[in-house]
């Protein structure tokens, strides 16, 4: 449980309409209309923009007289220079709304251009931990529509962009989504290998949001309730991607964990986890699950008791256990589940080499956005330490 006190005042915060159910997409035109669009800019990715939803999306806005155009110059893991590409085409149209369709990367990168559409200057100004500038005003209107179970950026104030080695962010409440619409039908076409990766993204943001030094009880419940549905439907939707039961559950864990994570914050394994998509382009998923054991396992003193929490959401029998075993057999379930929906299980199996650990080191230490909120406070030595054993293969159990 929380440390919470009765004085403290907490902040929970949620995007401000959320549809979710299958076949809910139906609420589109009612949303388009409702922000009062005419324009609509769509930011999507290659393979989408030639789907056919993506022209089903067009056809439903065109019925009621709302015109739009498609960007789909989208990628995965997006370097800065594509923000920075899309954004000034958005400030050439005359949009009044912005859809994200898509996984994250289009979501992130249609949260920012709906922002930055109306803002001066580029997006380098407003990152993180080298801009200079702050956000004025909220842009345009904003609807975002997963199509992959995993990041939860349709419902978070974060947009992640990839630099030379590493990644930065820009984060403001103005990047908020105006609608969200979660239709698990749209994930029933997505590739196993992708719904794995995402997938374990998912269970990672709920794992790192319930550990979390910043977790609330409003938090918490929304940790435990995306790990339960996670952790007994993951596999089924790998194995079986037209498992309708499947999808949806991985679609609402999806964004449980999104909000729990937004409001708690994730830590160690994203600030390791983002060198390794700086630096060798491995996908945010994948980096997420090649890193959750090893960084659990190195951590598991400082959060025994809510690993148990977490070993019984996953769906095992805690009655006789104490934290201090129930922790270890987490951290090896969780290792046991990343080996199921079949991702590589060490950084060797991405073909990353011994001599590129202490750069990773280097470029992890800076995230102290991220690190600040793990329980346990990692040095450069661990965090030294952490990737010399996902080299290996030996975690810390």
């Amino acid at each position: 449980m929380t440390n919470a006190t009765e004085s403290l005042v907490l902040r929970t915060t949620f995007t401000t309409r959320n549809f979710h159910g299958w076949g809910c997409l139906s609420v589109l035109p009612d949303e388009v209309a409702r922000l009062g669009a005419k324009n609509v800019l769509i930011i999507t990715d290659p393979f989408l923009a030639q789907s056919g939803l993506t022209k089903q999306i067009v056809d439903t806005l065109q019925q009621i007289g709302v015109s739009s155009v498609v960007n789909s110059d989208v990628v995965a893991e997006p370097p800065l220079a594509v923000a920075e590409k899309l954004v000034q085409f958005a400030r050439q149209q005359n949009a009044d709304l912005v859809i994200g369709l898509g996984g994250g990367s289009a979501l992130d990168l249609a949260k920012l251009v709906a922002v930055l559409a109306t803002q001066d200057g580029n997006v380098a100004d407003y990152l993180n931990l080298t801009g200079l500038k702050i956000l004025s005003s909220q842009g345009l209107a904003k609807i975002m529509i997963p199509t992959t179970a995993g990041t939860g950026s349709e419902v978070t104030n974060i947009s992640v962009l990839s630099l030379a080695s590493s990644k930065d962010v820009v984060v403001h409440d103005y990047l908020l989504a105006d609608s969200v619409i979660v239709d698990p039908q749209l994930t029933v076409s997505v590739p196993a290998r992708v719904t794995a990766a995402t997938g374990i993204d998912a269970l990672t943001h709920a794992i790192e949001a319930y550990v979390s030094v910043n977790a609330t009880p409003i938090s918490e419940g929304l940790s435990l309730q995306a790990i339960k549905l996670i952790a007994r439907s993951l596999d089924k939707a790998v194995k079986n991607g037209n498992d309708r039961q499947a999808r949806i559950d991985m679609s609402y864990g999806s964004y449980l964990a999104g909000l729990a994570f937004f409001n708690a914050g994730c830590a160690a394994v994203h600030a390791l986890a983002y060198p390794l998509g700086g630096q060798f382009h491995i996908a945010h998923g994948e980096s997420n699950a090649v890193l959750l054991y090893y960084v659990m396992g190195y951590i598991r003193s400082a959060c025994a008791e809510k690993l148990k929490d977490i070993y019984q959401a996953m769906g095992f029998d805690v009655a006789n256990l104490s934290a201090e075993e129930a922790s270890k057999k987490c951290i090896i379930a969780l290792k046991e589940l990343v080996n199921t929906v079949s991702i590589p299980a060490t950084l060797q199996d991405f073909n990353i080499p011994q001599d590129a650990l202490d750069a990773l080191s280097n470029d992890a230490i800076k995230q102290t956005r991220l690190l600040q909120r793990s329980p346990m406070l990692l040095s450069l030595q661990d965090i030294q330490a952490i990737y010399q054993s996902a080299f290996n293969g030996k975690g810390f159990i």
